[in-house]
C-alpha cells in the first residue's frame, strides 16, 4: 500500500463554494480564476484538500444542486482550461482537491430527464422512478417534509407521477437500472482523469435505498463496493467521502469491510460537540465511543463544526435538541426544519473567541481527519434575512473595502450578500485585518492547523479517555501512535480550573505544550498537573518536541504491516 493511498488520514480539508469566494472578472460570481488566485492564502493557512460545492451548470434553484450536466462546468465560473490550471495549481502547493458527486438526482432541466418525458418508449424513461397512480405519499421519505406533502410530482407531459426526495425540480435516478449505474461510472472516471481526487458523494445513502417501486438491489452495498473499485482503478489515492447522516447503528454498513466509502461525515460527533458545549459537560462526547462503530482497514472519519447545510441535530432526542436550540439558536428564525440551525459556528458562540477556539480547538483534537468551512477561520457569521439554509452561504470577507473585497462588480449584481451589519459585518471581520493582527482568530487557526499537521498522531492512533479530577466540564484525552504520544485537555465550563491526570505512561515525562510552547513535565508517578482557563484547552506532546518527525517516518510501513481498527471520537 502506498503513503497516498491514506492521505485523508490526516488531510486538513476546507469547504468552499467557487460561487461566493473570490470574484477575479468582477461579474458578481466567484469563479475558478478567482479560487486559484487564493490558493496561497489557502496554503499559508495549511489546508491541503478543498472540497469545492458542485459547479456544474444548474437551472440555478438548489446552489447548484440541480445538476443539469454532470461532465460540464457553469461558464459563470470559467473554463475547463480554467478549472485545469486551477488543479494544477493546486497539485503544486500539495492540496488535493475533492468535488461533489450529485447523482442521486438531477435537475428537471436535465437531458436526460427532457428526453424522459418525452416519450415513455424513451430510453431514458427508465432513468427516473414512474408511477400511474402513486397509492403513498411516503412522507417519511421527504428531505423537505415542511415544503412538500409528497415524494410523487405530477408531470403533464406524460400524465405520470415521479419521485423525488429533495425539491420536486430535482427528479430522483433509479440506480437500479443497469445504465443510471454506467452513467456514474462515467462521471467518476470523467472527472478522476482530468485530476481531482476524489469525491463528496451527495446523499450516499439514497443511492442504494430503494425509491417506490423502481429501485432495487438484491445487495445494495455491491454498489458501492464497484464506485469504490472504480475510483481506485482510475484515481491514484481516489477517496469517496459519504454524507450519510444515518442511525448509529447503520453507520458502519456504508464503511463495509474497507471496501465501500473511504470516509464518512461525523455527524453524531458534531452534535455531540455541541451538546457538550451547551451543558459544559464532557459526557456527551464520551459517549460517542459506544455511538460510533469500529474503522475497519483503510477508513476514517472527516470531522466538522460546521459546512453548507443546516446544522443538524437528527440523533439527539427531543430533549436535547430544545438545549442546544436554547443555547445557540433561542430565535426560532435561527432553527429550520424542526431538526437543525442554519447559523455558523461563530454566530452559534455569540462571537465568544474563548468559546470559538475551544469548540475548533476539540474539532481539531478528534480522531480522524478536520475540515473547515470557508469563512470559519476568521469567524464570519450568517444572514438570517436570507431563506432556507442560505444565511451561511455569504459572500467571502475579505477585506473592509467595497463588497468585502469579494468583487468589484455593483453590489446589486453579487451572486449572494455580502454581510454589512451587526458584529460579524465585513468591515469588522476580514482576512485582511486578521492578516495584520498576530492575536486574531485567523493566527490562532494556523496554528492550531500546524500542530494538528505535526501529530499524525490523531489521525492514525489509538484514543483513550483519561480519568482526571477536573470535574464534568473538563475532558482528558490520550492518542498514541508507533513512539508518540500525544494528550489533549479541554475545559468546557465558563471558569478556571485545575486539572490532574494520573496516568502511568506519563511517568516521569516531559511533556511539551504544543500551541503555547512551554513545557509541563509529569511526576515521576505519573501525575501530570495543568491549569486550565475558563473555555481552555491544551496540548502536549509527552517526551521530546521531535517525535512528529519520528513518527512520521514509520507511518507508511506502519499502516502497511498492521491496519488498524480502532474507534474514533
Amino acid at each position: 500500500m502506498e503513503a497516498n493511498d491514506v492521505w485523508y488520514d490526516n488531510a486538513v480539508a476546507y469547504q468552499v463554494d467557487v460561487a461566493t469566494f473570490y470574484d477575479s472578472n468582477d461579474d458578481g460570481i466567484g469563479d475558478f480564476p478567482g479560487l486559484t488566485s487564493r490558493l496561497d492564502y489557502l496554503r499559508q493557512l495549511g489546508i491541503n484538500c478543498l472540497w469545492l460545492m458542485p459547479f456544474h451548470p444548474s437551472s440555478e434553484q438548489d446552489d447548484g444542486y440541480d445538476v443539469i450536466d454532470h461532465y460540464g462546468i457553469d461558464p459563470r465560473f470559467g473554463s475547463f482550461g480554467d478549472f485545469a490550471e486551477f488543479l494544477d495549481e493546486a497539485k503544486v502547493r500539495g492540496i488535493r482537491v475533492l468535488m461533489d458527486l450529485v447523482v442521486n438526482h438531477t435537475s428537471d432541466q436535465h437531458p436526460w430527464f427532457q428526453a424522459a418525458r418525452q416519450s415513455k418508449d424513451s430510453p431514458f424513461r427508465d432513468y427516473y422512478i414512474w408511477e400511474r397512480e402513486p397509492k403513498d405519499h411516503q412522507r417519511d421519505k421527504l428531505v423537505f417534509p415542511d415544503r412538500y406533502d409528497s415524494v410523487w410530482k405530477y408531470d403533464e407531459a406524460t400524465g405520470e407521477y415521479y419521485f423525488h426526495r429533495f425539491h420536486d425540480f430535482e427528479p430522483d435516478l433509479n440506480h437500479g437500472h443497469p445504465a443510471v449505474r454506467d452513467e456514474v461510472r462515467r462521471i467518476l472516471g470523467f472527472w478522476l482523469a482530468l485530476g481531482v481526487s476524489g469525491f463528496r458523494v451527495d446523499a450516499a445513502p439514497f443511492l442504494i435505498w430503494p425509491k417506490g417501486p423502481a429501485q432495487h438491489f438484491d445487495d445494495p452495498h455491491e454498489y458501492l463496493r464497484k464506485l469504490r473499485r472504480h475510483a481506485v482503478r482510475y484515481g491514484s489515492g481516489a477517496v469517496l467521502l459519504g454524507e450519510a447522516n444515518v442511525a448509529p447503528d447503520k453507520l458502519g454498513e456504508f464503511f463495509g469491510n474497507g471496501d465501500e466509502l473511504n470516509q464518512l461525515f461525523n455527524f453524531l460527533g458534531a452534535e455531540r460537540i455541541f451538546l457538550a458545549l451547551a451543558r459544559q459537560d464532557v459526557g456527551p462526547i464520551c459517549q460517542l465511543s459506544d455511538l460510533l462503530p469500529d474503522l475497519p482497514p483503510g477508513t476514517q472519519w472527516l470531522n466538522f463544526l460546521r459546512h453548507h447545510d443546516e446544522f443538524s441535530l437528527e440523533w439527539l432526542n427531543e430533549e436535547e435538541r430544545q438545549e442546544i436550540f436554547q443555547a445557540f439558536a433561542p430565535d426560532p428564525s435561527m432553527q429550520i426544519y424542526g431538526r437543525g440551525l442554519r447559523r455558523r459556528l461563530a454566530g452559534m458562540l455569540d462571537g465568544n473567541q474563548a468559546r470559538i477556539r475551544l469548540a475548533l480547538s476539540l474539532l481539531f483534537s478528534r480522531s480522524g481527519s478536520p475540515m473547515l468551512f470557508y469563512g470559519d477561520e476568521i469567524g464570519m457569521g450568517e444572514d438570517l434575512s436570507l431563506p432556507d439554509r442560505y444565511p451561511v452561504r455569504t459572500c467571502m470577507q475579505w477585506s473592509d473595502e467595497a463588497n468585502a473585497g469579494f468583487s468589484k462588480a455593483p453590489r446589486k449584481c453579487l451572486t449572494r450578500p455580502v454581510l454589512e451589519k451587526g458584529p460579524f459585518a465585513f468591515d469588522k471581520v476580514n482576512v485582511t485585518a486578521q492578516w495584520l493582527d498576530p492575536n486574531s482568530q485567523l493566527h490562532w487557526v494556523r496554528r492550531l492547523i500546524e500542530v494538528r499537521r505535526a501529530c499524525p498522531e490523531l489521525g492514525l492512533g489509538q484514543h483513550e479517555v483519561l480519568e482526571c479530577d477536573g470535574g464534568s466540564g473538563v475532558l482528558a484525552e490520550t492518542f498514541y501512535f508507533d513512539s508518540g504520544r500525544v494528550v489533549c485537555v479541554h475545559n468546557l465550563e465558563d471558569r478556571p480550573c485545575t486539572v490532574r491526570i494520573q496516568d502511568q505512561a506519563l511517568a516521569g515525562q516531559h511533556c511539551f505544550d504544543l500551541l503555547r510552547r512551554k513545557p509541563h513535565d509529569a511526576s515521576a508517578d505519573g501525575e501530570l498537573v495543568v491549569d486550565l482557563e475558563a473555555y481552555g484547552y491544551c496540548w502536549l506532546r509527552v517526551g521530546s518536541i521531535f517525535a512528529p518527525t519520528e513518527v512520521g517516518a514509520t507511518i507508511a510501513s506502519a499502516i502497511a504491516e498492521a491496519p488498524r481498527s480502532q474507534k474514533s471520537r
